[in-house]
């Protein structure tokens, strides 16, 4: 199977998971917590599940014996070669307070190659994809990042951890550094959707500590097939198993690494 075939199957795909986030968006829906400490806000919602249960049933069901690895189900590796990376909803606490900013990423990996990913805002209605070697596209037309050149003419993204206040590694020092270095600096609420933005030029650089395959999978595939640069904050290359990342239109990598080291 060549990755591009996978592309019309992750529209529909994505397409009806966002018709139920957004029903649930427009409803009502319940909120649990998922961290059991104190002052935990890590959440989960209906949607959440509704949304992964229904991605799982159509992955099985269309490539039976492809492994998949999903925010809200714990599941198995089986030998696969093949691995579905699922964030069914990325920016749940956006969703949670009726912020309109959220999104539903899948990844694609082969041999634990990134080959094809899509994210997809329902509200938007912008679908970000791209496979290996194929390009990036926004709704079917190409996307390149951005031509920045200095961080202080540069938009970037960054989020926080769910444990910052418990955890010192909680970019609150990082932030407080690069924040003095660039134009400006947003936190939007979903990784995947601030990876894309880089990939289409909106930001030019993002960062990030303590994130799961799922939030990211997609989204460094996109920036890189857009020509953009992701690395760990240390510069060294990364998959989709990293716990930090930086990705930037390549023009301002360094400097951000630079900022974010102090």
């Amino acid at each position: 199977m060549r990755p591009a075939e996978l592309i019309p199957f992750l529209d529909a795909l994505t397409g009806h998971a966002g018709k139920l986030l957004t029903s649930y968006f427009r409803g009502a829906f319940r909120i649990e917590s998922k961290d059991k400490t104190p002052g935990g806000i890590d959440i989960v919602t209906d949607a959440d599940r509704a949304s992964e249960q229904y991605i799982m049933d159509a992955v099985a069901k269309n490539f039976p014996g492809h492994d998949i690895l999903t925010e809200e189900t714990a599941t198995d590796r089986t030998g696969s070669q093949w691995l579905w990376i699922v964030d069914p909803l990325d920016g749940t606490v956006n969703f949670a307070h009726g912020f309109p900013h959220y999104c539903i990423s899948v990844a694609v990996a082969h041999r634990d190659e990134l080959v094809a990913g899509m994210v997809y805002d329902p509200l938007k209605a912008e679908r970000f994809w791209a496979v290996g070697g194929g390009g990036a596209f926004l709704n079917g037309q190409p996307i390149r990042v951005s031509k920045a050149e200095s961080l202080n003419k540069s938009l970037l993204a960054t989020g926080f951890p769910y444990d910052k206040a418990r955890s010192a590694e909680n970019n609150i020092a990082e932030f407080s550094r690069v924040v003095m270095k660039v134009q400006g600096i947003r936190r939007p609420g979903s990784a995947a959707l601030d990876l894309v933005y880089v990939a289409a030029g909106r930001f030019d650089g993002f960062w990030e500590l303590k994130l799961k395959p799922w939030d990211q999978a997609a989204g460094m595939l996109i920036v890189e097939e857009a020509g953009g640069k992701v690395t760990d904050r240390f510069g060294e290359n990364v998959d989709y198993q990293c716990t930090n990342i930086v990705a930037t239109n390549g023009l301002i990598h360094e400097g951000l690494l630079a900022a974010l080291a102090g």
